[in-house]
C-alpha cells in the first residue's frame, strides 16, 4: 500500500466463546470459513447503495471523514454543498471481510482461521477520496454499520483474490495477511513484522496468536475482568477522529445518522 494509507486503530476483536484451550496436536483448518451466498452479497451491496447511506457518504467526504460529534470550521450550509459536490458512488465488488476465528486461537480442532466478520463496498467521491461501507447482518437484515476512511478491507482483498489466496485481519495489531496454501502471508507492514517477509505455516500461526490472545478468552481474567469480546478500544482522542467502538460481539462502530445505525471514523495513521 502507498505511504498515504492509514491502517485500523487497534478494534474490538470478535473472538467469541471458545471452550478448547490446549494446544496438543490438533487438525487445524487450512482455509478460511465458508463464501457468502450471493444473494447475501448482493443484500449487502443494496443496503450499502441505499440514498441515505449516500447522503451520509456525502457528508463524511465533505468533512474528509472527521464524526459529525466533533466539531468542524464548515457551516451547515458549506458542509450540504460540499456533500453534494462530493457525489459519492460505490466502485468496485462488496466482498466478505475475515477476521481472526476465536477456535482457531484456542486450538479448537477444526476451527477455520478466519471466519467472515461483515461485508465491505469501495466508496469514491469526485475529489478522489475513498472510503469503506461496511454492512453486517442484524436481525435477519443486512444494515450499514460502519464507514471508515480509505478501502483497505476491499483493496487487501482483491490482491489475495488475485494471487489465490483469502485475505483476513488481525485487528488486535491492525494486521492484514493472505491464506494461501497451508501458509499466513503478509498483505501489509505491520504482518510482516508479526510473520515475516514470507510468513509463516498455519500451524506456527495459530501457535503465535494463541500466546497473544489464548489469555484473552472466554473464562480467563481477562474475561472475568469484563472485557470478554478481545481488546477494549482506544479511549478516543482528538488526533484520533474515531467514533466508539462496541465491544461486544462486534467490531463495528454504532452511531444513529439519519436513521441508520452508521459509526463513523477515520482510521489512525500508523
Amino acid at each position: 500500500m502507498s505511504s498515504h494509507r492509514v491502517r485500523l486503530a487497534r478494534a474490538a476483536a470478535a473472538l467469541a466463546a471458545a471452550t478448547a484451550l490446549g494446544l496438543a496436536a490438533a487438525p487445524l483448518a487450512q482455509a478460511a470459513d465458508q463464501q457468502l451466498g450471493s444473494g447475501d452479497l448482493a443484500a449487502a451491496r443494496a443496503a450499502a447503495q441505499n440514498p441515505s447511506v449516500l447522503d451520509q457518504l456525502g457528508h463524511f467526504f465533505a468533512r474528509k471523514g472527521v464524526p459529525p460529534t466533533q466539531p468542524l470550521g464548515l457551516s451547515p450550509s458549506d458542509e450540504a454543498r460540499a456533500a453534494s459536490v462530493a457525489a459519492p458512488r460505490l466502485s468496485g465488488d462488496t466482498v466478505p471481510v475475515r477476521t481472526l476465528d476465536a477456535g482457531f486461537v484456542a486450538g479448537r480442532p477444526g476451527a477455520p482461521v478466519a471466519t467472515v466478520e461483515f461485508t465491505a463496498t469501495k466508496a469514491v467521491a469526485a475529489d478522489g477520496q475513498s472510503a469503506s461501507v461496511w454492512t453486517a447482518q442484524q436481525n435477519g437484515s443486512w444494515r450499514v454499520v460502519n464507514i471508515a476512511s480509505g478501502s483497505d478491507e476491499t483493496d487487501y482483498a482483491a490482491r489475495a483474490a488475485a494471487d489465490g489466496g483469502t485475505a483476513f485481519r488481525e485487528p488486535q495489531l491492525g494486521a492484514w495477511y493472505e491464506l494461501k496454501d497451508g501458509r499466513v502471508l503478509p498483505l501489509d507492514d505491520t504482518a510482516r513484522r508479526s510473520v515475516g517477509a514470507h510468513g509463516t505455516t498455519v500451524a506456527a500461526y495459530q501457535q503465535l496468536v494463541h500466546q497473544r490472545y489464548g489469555d484473552k478468552l472466554p473464562g480467563s481474567a481477562y474475561d472475568r475482568a469484563g472485557k470478554a469480546g478481545g481488546f477494549q478500544a482506544d479511549a478516543p482522542t482528538a488526533s484520533a477522529n474515531t467514533a466508539p467502538l462496541l465491544a461486544a460481539g462486534t467490531a463495528l462502530g454504532a452511531t444513529a445518522l439519519a436513521g441508520t445505525v452508521i459509526g463513523v471514523r477515520r482510521r489512525r495513521r500508523g
